[in-house]
């Protein structure tokens, strides 16, 4: 059975061997059963049969919904808009115009990818709830469905312009796609370096618990407590220095454990990453079991999030994010850099209409009230845990009064003066075209907005930021959040005052026709 070319017209199922993908996941979906059933009735050989009965028929009544399913979902590529009918029982329906549609994105996950299957994706920009998506289709058609869909739409902006203009223009060739960030073997292996995770004890820990219901767990742990508590003395018979290398070795073990766990991650997520600048906006295309091609129009790029972490920070590593309508993942930051030196990021920054600012930029601080405050509120708590317990311990145990009353109280001058260090960081500057906002010590991070995306501006205040004289920066920004809190109240309010004269300048029909 061959499957129909996406440019007919008349309402088309999916590849056929979708069927075989759900059908497959039935047999994943069987396996804990099928082991409850036979550990749950005994290891004897009806115990046996019942498990394997049990999941024979999960993944029989999986393959007949899988079958129904597919049997019942068709979709239709009219001249204004794609239209998908699925249902069982009930009949859905969902029509969405061509102009709606911000790009198509594919994806194919393992097994789809094996059996040349793609997953196609219509990013409407509502959320990615409220996306489009089939699931799936051959590789080929998940292809020609793209460039149909995105030929349709353009051609629909085209005849709206002229609508609106009065003029017909004639299409411009398009440019050749063009790379501008990508990570070979070698990039990842660094990457991987920095990516330490203890996932995988996480895993063993779940998977225990789920193995606690017909296997007794609690023997086995008194056994291997019991095995420890031996090893343990064996131990500490040992001379110091056996038992400081055994602590180490104990150590470089987890490290190497967490290391390999953050490598393996890092490889299947990022395989092949490149990132290229084409007709339509960047694309993304990344993954080894899970591959993605992910399409982001420039002009639906909101904001930039520039980070980092505590130790790749000392060795010059960053990423970027654009913040989008688009969704990627089911989120609304898009990684485009996940692992870059500045330059490189520099370089994507300014294929995306933006720049970083130069050593000329008028950076602020917040306000020495903000800072005030905070070591105030930061403080707080051990300075009150402190009353607490000194008060108590002068009744119940006096011998420890100093001491505790001596730690909360150290603790209470270190928050302070982390709160003090970190107000020199946080910092935000404003030009012609973009705000920008810096926060963070050990791993800063970065946003920068352009001044004609914002919605809005919003100066709030606390009851204690009224009476201190400074104010919080909110922008409406379309798919993120963006803040800048502690700044004095004068300078909220002529930051205000440029934004929104920028916002009343701009036409935004001309700028998402950009």
């Amino acid at each position: 059975m061959t499957e129909p070319s996406p440019t007919q017209s008349a309402g088309q199922r999916t590849a056929p061997l979708s069927v075989l993908v759900g059908a497959l996941a039935g047999i994943r979906n069987a396996i804990f059963p099928a082991v409850a059933a036979t550990f749950g009735t005994g290891m004897s050989g009806w115990g046996l049969y019942i498990g394997f009965g049990i999941g024979l028929l999960i993944v029989l009544i999986g393959a007949i919904a899988s079958y129904v399913s597919w049997r019942r979902l068709t979709y239709t590529i009219g001249a204004s808009d794609i239209r998908v009918e699925s249902g069982v029982l009930s009949r859905a329906a969902r029509s969405v115009p061509y102009e709606r549609i911000q790009d198509v994105s594919l994806e194919q996950k393992l097994l789809p990818r094996l059996l040349g299957l793609v997953a196609v994706k219509f990013e409407t920009g509502a959320g990615g709830g409220e996306d489009l998506s089939l699931t799936y289709l051959t590789e080929e058609a998940g292809e020609e469905m793209r460039q149909l869909v995105r030929e349709r739409r353009d051609s629909a902006d085209e005849t709206a312009m002229a609508e609106n203009t009065g003029d017909a223009t004639e299409r411009e060739p398009e440019p050749e796609d063009e790379a501008i960030f990508a990570m070979g073997p070698g990039r990842l292996f660094k990457f991987g370096l920095f990516e330490f995770s203890l996932a995988v004890f996480a895993v063993l820990a779940g998977l225990a618990q789920y193995a606690d219901g017909f296997i007794e767990i609690g023997d086995a742990i008194d056994m291997a407590g019991g095995w420890f508590s031996d090893r343990g003395e064996e131990v500490a018979a040992l001379s110091m220095s056996v038992q400081v290398f055994s602590a180490l070795a104990g150590l470089f073990a987890v490290f190497i454990v967490g290391s390999a766990t953050g490598m393996i991650r890092v490889f299947t997520r990022e395989w092949g990453f490149l990132l290229e600048r084409t007709a339509r906006g960047f694309r993304r295309r990344r993954g080894l079991f899970t591959k993605t091609d992910v399409v982001m129009p420039i002009h639906r790029v909101q904001a930039l999030t520039i980070g980092t972490r505590m130790i790749r920070y000392r060795f010059g590593w960053h990423n970027l994010k654009f913040v989008s309508l688009a969704q990627d993942a089911g989120s609304s930051n898009h990684v485009v850099a996940p692992f870059a030196r500045m330059d490189e990021i520099a370089t994507v920054v300014a294929t995306a209409g933006f720049h970083l600012p130069d050593e000329a930029a008028d950076w602020h601080r917040a306000s020495e009230a903000y800072r005030t405050d905070s070591m105030i509120i930061d403080s707080l708590f051990f300075v009150l845990a402190a009353i607490v317990a000194g008060t108590v311990l002068a009744i119940v145990n006096p011998d420890w009064f100093t001491l505790v009353v001596a730690i909360l109280l150290t603790l209470a001058a270190i928050s302070a003066g982390a709160a003090l260090y970190s107000w020199q960081f946080k910092r935000h500057t404003l030009d012609a075209t973009q705000i920008m906002a810096r926060d963070g010590i050990l791993s800063p991070s970065s946003k920068i907005a352009t001044r004609t995306k914002l919605h809005s501006v919003e100066v709030a205040q606390g009851p204690i930021a009224r009476r201190r004289g400074y104010a919080t920066l909110h922008f409406g920004l379309a798919g993120g959040e963006f803040s800048i809190p502690g700044i004095p109240v004068e300078r909220a309010r002529k930051v205000r005052s440029e934004v929104l004269e920028t916002i009343v300048a701009t036409d935004f029909s001309e700028l998402e026709s950009a």
